[in-house]
């Protein structure tokens, strides 16, 4: 076979033959001569045998990706209404390259791929849906996904189903969960968004997988938003329900008593207990910090099951997640908060929320009638003068 150049700069027919010759010279079951039904059972044939290339020793990744680029580039070239079946059959070939090096080479063809359809085309999701798999083998899924909006935005002007959605997050929440796990949980809500009081009982495996993500990612305490979900609500009543209830607004007592009683379950979720301690402690801090501004290093230890001399290591560890804004007063041995993230945000938070901003409300007025006295006192010296 000659160079990658072949393959791009030579018309489709004759691209369509060159791969013909070069799978047949690696031992593919493929005839060297083009089909006489034309260039789409061409192409159907080549795709049917291009995985051979991934067990070849002789050529090198770069000369695989030529060989891919021109399947892609006479793929592109096909009207879509008769393209499906083509572009399906060409993304599952690419998730089968098992070395490192071919996966990476057919993450490349995959994104150029989906690149090159038309942003209307419903083929796109499916080419997406084939890139995580093989993003994932090659640990390079933040290459082709950052985040929900950006998700959202790529398929604006050709939305997948519901249910394509759907299986979509489910792939996205499994590749995600192990290496980043806010924003799996993320995910994980949106896929619960999507279920409606119809369906929500529909849920029940999505749901509980959310919650116990939400519960294990070390960065998420805002865990209120939850319980409004829907599916969540069809929960209610169970184990998890009941857990999740405890790190929305209990405190560290009330998990160690759920613990005791229900251990095996907590374990059997895959949540790891001491972690579980660390969270309840964080969120029990931000709950007293909502009603004390002040409090000792005594309370603390009494409050958290905790060590004298673990507080003021356990006091940084809360200020760096900068839930909480506080001042560690060693000598005194007490902390003053200044502000804290309220773990829960219904009526009397939205009632505090109303009083402060008609305070902030009736302070600008009080400082623009300051301002109008003295620029009127003002004026009337200038008249004076």
């Amino acid at each position: 076979m000659q160079g990658p150049a072949v393959f791009i700069d030579a018309e489709i027919d004759d691209q369509a033959q060159e791969l013909r010759q070069f799978l047949k010279g690696l031992g593919a079951e493929i005839s060297e001569e083009k089909s006489t039904k034309g260039i789409e059972d061409d192409l159907h044939k080549i795709i049917g045998v291009c995985d051979v290339c991934f067990k070849d020793n002789t050529h090198s990744p770069e000369e695989i990706d030529a060989v891919l680029n021109s399947i892609v580039s006479i793929i592109v070239s096909i009207p879509l209404e008769r393209g499906e079946n083509l572009i399906l059959s060409f993304c599952d070939k690419m998730t089968k390259a098992k070395e490192t090096s071919l996966a990476r080479v057919c993450l490349q063809s995959l994104w150029r791929l989906f690149s090159n359809l038309e942003v209307t085309s419903p083929l796109r999701y499916h080419v997406y849906y084939h890139l995580v798999q093989v993003a994932k083998q090659v640990n390079q899924v933040k290459e082709v996904f950052t985040g929900v909006e950006q998700l959202k935005a790529q398929f604006a002007q050709c939305p997948p189903s519901n249910e394509q959605m759907q299986k979509l997050y489910r792939l996205l929440h499994d590749v995600l969960k192990d290496s980043n796990s806010e924003l799996a949980s993320k995910v994980m809500i949106e896929l619960l968004g999507t279920y409606t009081s119809e369906n929500a009982s529909y849920a029940r495996e999505d749901a509980m997988k959310c919650i116990v993500t939400a519960l294990a990612d070390p960065n998420t305490f805002l865990l209120d938003p939850l319980l409004s979900l829907k599916p969540v609500r069809f929960l209610e009543g169970e184990l998890i329900h009941d857990l999740l209830s405890v790190f929305v607004s209990e405190k560290l007592p009330s998990y160690l008593e759920f613990y005791k009683n229900h251990k095996e379950f907590v374990n059997s979720q895959g949540l790891n207990h001491e972690q579980n301690i660390k969270k309840m402690r964080l969120l029990s801090f931000m709950q007293l910090a909502e009603s004390n501004s002040e409090m000792t290093f005594q309370q603390l230890q009494d409050e958290l099951q905790i060590k004298e001399e673990e507080v003021e290591p356990f006091i940084i560890e809360v200020l760096k997640t900068k839930l909480v804004r506080a001042r560690m007063d060693q000598r005194a041995r007490k902390v003053h908060i200044s502000s804290t993230m309220h773990r829960t945000f219904g009526r009397p938070q939205w009632q505090q929320l109303r009083d402060l901003l008609l305070s902030w409300k009736s302070n600008l007025t009080l400082v623009q009638e300051n301002i109008n006295t003295v620029s009127a006192a003002q004026m009337e010296l200038a008249q004076r003068q």
